[in-house]
């Protein structure tokens, strides 16, 4: 008997975005209803779990680059619920959620849940529990992979 060797069909890249893209519309859909992208959630989320924080602490941390962290901030500062405050000297900048941008977290948090219940009910708890696990994997397989590809860099050998 030959074993059946497994054989991906298809491209990973294009499969893994129309998930990504799918999960997005409807997390993007929900969190709409309190006037919130899914990106600046995140960002007062960790503007309130953090802050206040300087602006590079603040990108590094959500591992973004400074300019287009100065970018998303736009809109919650306009909107009343981030500040951009002095910091510990005359050339630094503190960012903290104000109160109104704690409620509006709240908020967001109550359709942050709807979002991912409705998920995984649709999905069913056993394959989102699959799939958590299968990321997962893949990211530390992925991880091991990167740091391999460094190691020995600058060698002259």
């Amino acid at each position: 008997m030959n074993a059946t060797v497994l054989q991906p069909q298809g491209c990973t890249n294009l499969r893994v975005r129309q998930l990504m893209r799918r999960i997005g519309q409807h997390y993007d859909a929900e969190m709409a209803r309190c006037g919130l992208k899914t990106t600046q959630y995140s960002l007062l989320s960790y503007i309130v779990k953090l802050g206040p924080i300087r602006p590079s602490e603040l990108a590094q941390a959500m591992q973004m680059t400074p300019s287009t962290l100065s970018r998303n901030l736009q809109p919650l500062v306009a909107a009343g619920w981030v500040v951009l405050g002095a910091g510990t000297d005359a050339r630094s900048r503190l960012v903290q959620a104000t109160d109104a941008g704690h409620d509006k977290r709240r908020e967001a948090q109550r359709h942050w849940k709807v979002a991912q219940q409705t998920l995984n009910a649709q999905l069913g708890p056993e394959r989102v529990v699959a799939l958590h696990s299968l990321i997962d994997e893949s990211l530390a397989v992925l991880q091991g992979a990167d740091d391999n590809d460094t190691e020995g860099e600058g060698d002259a050998s």
